[in-house]
């Protein structure tokens, strides 16, 4: 049986990085204990902690106790800060093959998880830190976004992003170490399906409804009577009451085609029955604010927002507010978007600033984009993909086509900001969220001068 040492790093005396009332310490322990919790309940393995309370531990403690133990893994947990955004793995410089297979194998499956939540990959690195210099065997340390990025700290406190971050560190634990999977006790589930669909772009809206709806699914392939169908399953339970209940609230949606299944393979059960003829999904209307429409700040108020957090930022807001005027987008929001896409033009992720790519086109984490021979091109193309998303209509003949993507996008697919999620961040549930809370901070602090200057002139109005 492998020995594994989880690391949740700082505690006690050492806070790691703060943010207000929010500590790393404390993230680092509650992400921690849930990969030991479900690599333990899952897989053949030993799991020992470097500290299971808030204690302080120094860093030769815990090499030292990693080492005596001849552990066959060393897993470091941290958040990290300085104004970035975003997911990075480290190993030590210069590591060997199997090193880099256990970064692998874990940075692509937190990756996707990040990816679903709109959080950026800033990819696998190499560094001297202790926990990895000073251990003698395969050493990992995760840095699972950053504490003093309010985005990212707002997805740190939410639970069912903490469970599923850390059942992906922790499945790419075991794929990496080629763990053994117990032996699971074989007991019914009730599943809860949410539609049935012949076209699995019909499966895909369904799930990016509900997500809307702030219910969980996934689309599963199931073959009935030699026939495919992309079933959208929307939560298992041990009880029947719980999966019929959930059924229920489904449907209050206006999801009328969602039943309940019986998954139990200790039965020997044949074949799902067929279910019933599936529905064509009905649209969703966009809802929120929409990409096409007016800009309301100036170049100036713009500037003077971007330049509080970096003074270094590129001037760009010009050309977002006169391209927006010719292709009727909101450039003061699409300009948000780029500050969220490049992290106020700090380029830390894998988009560099030589390549004036603002909108991350072409951009997965896995390849760095497209590129662009000035910033002005730049920020054309990033106003035409928003076009292609938010019209149907011609391109406007003022400017050549710069866009790469243009003509892979569905037209006018989205025409609201909130319809972007899932498809210019896959899966990106958060992704707009992200973009218009940028946004609704520049509008903020340009109406508070604004309102300050309404306030003096109505108490000279009540003195005239």
């Amino acid at each position: 049986m492998k020995v594994i040492i989880i690391d949740p790093g700082h505690g006690g005396n050492d806070p790691g990085a703060v943010n207000k009332n929010s500590f790393e310490k404390t993230y680092n322990l509650k992400i921690a204990k849930k990969i030991q919790s479900y690599l333990q309940n899952n897989y053949e393995v030993k799991i020992l902690m470097t500290r299971s309370s808030d204690a302080t531990v120094s860093l030769d403690e815990r090499t030292d106790f990693a080492n005596k133990q001849k552990a066959d893994f060393y897993l470091s947990i941290h958040q990290n800060s300085g104004g970035g955004e975003g997911f990075e793995s480290y190993v030590y410089i210069n590591v060997g093959a199997e090193t880099k297979k256990i970064q692998s194998a874990i940075h692509a499956r937190t990756a996707s998880v990040m990816n679903k939540y709109g959080a950026r990959n800033r990819g696998q690195k190499q560094a001297n830190f202790h926990v990895l210099r000073e251990t003698r065997m395969p050493a990992v340390l995760l840095e699972v976004l950053f504490i003093d990025n309010a985005g990212n700290l707002s997805l740190l406190n939410r639970e069912d992003f903490q469970n599923e971050v850390s059942a992906a560190i922790a499945t790419g634990v075991a794929a990496g170490l080629s763990l053994k999977q117990k032996q699971q006790e074989t007991k019914d589930l009730f599943i809860a399906i949410a539609g049935a669909f012949e076209q699995k772009e019909n499966a895909e809206a369904r799930v990016r409804f509900l997500a809307d709806k702030k219910i969980s699914a996934f689309i599963d392939e199931e073959t009935i009577n030699n026939k495919k169908y992309y079933r959208v399953q929307a939560g298992a339970f041990q009880k029947r009451e719980n999966a019929e209940a959930h059924v229920v609230k489904i449907r209050a949606l206006g999801v009328t085609d969602a039943f309940v299944i019986v998954k139990g393979e200790d039965r020997g059960q044949g074949p799902v029955p067929e279910p019933p003829k599936p529905e064509p999904p009905k649209p969703i209307p966009p809802t929120g604010l929409s990409i096409q429409g007016a800009t309301l700040l100036t170049a100036d108020e713009i500037e003077r927002f971007v330049r509080k957090v970096n003074p270094n930022a590129p001037r760009l807001a010009a050309l977002y507010v006169q391209l927006g005027q010719v292709y009727g987008i909101r450039g003061d929001a699409a300009y948000a978007q780029a500050v969220h896409e490049t992290g106020y033009f700090r380029f830390q992720g894998s988009v560099k600033a030589s390549q004036n790519n603002f909108a991350g086109i072409g951009a997965t984490g896995k390849t760095e984009g497209a590129t662009f021979k000035t910033p002005e091109e730049g920020v054309l193309a990033h106003i035409q993909h928003l076009f292609a998303y938010s019209s149907t209509e011609s391109l406007p003949p003022q400017y050549p086509l710069v866009d790469p993507r243009f003509s892979l996008v569905q037209r006018g697919s989205a025409t609201a900001w909130n319809q972007l999620n899932g498809k210019w961040a896959v899966p990106g549930t958060n992704y707009s969220n992200m973009i218009l809370e940028i946004y609704k901070s520049m509008l903020n602090e340009t109406k508070a001068p604004l309102q300050e200057r309404i306030n003096q002139i109505d108490q000279q109005l009540k003195e005239i």
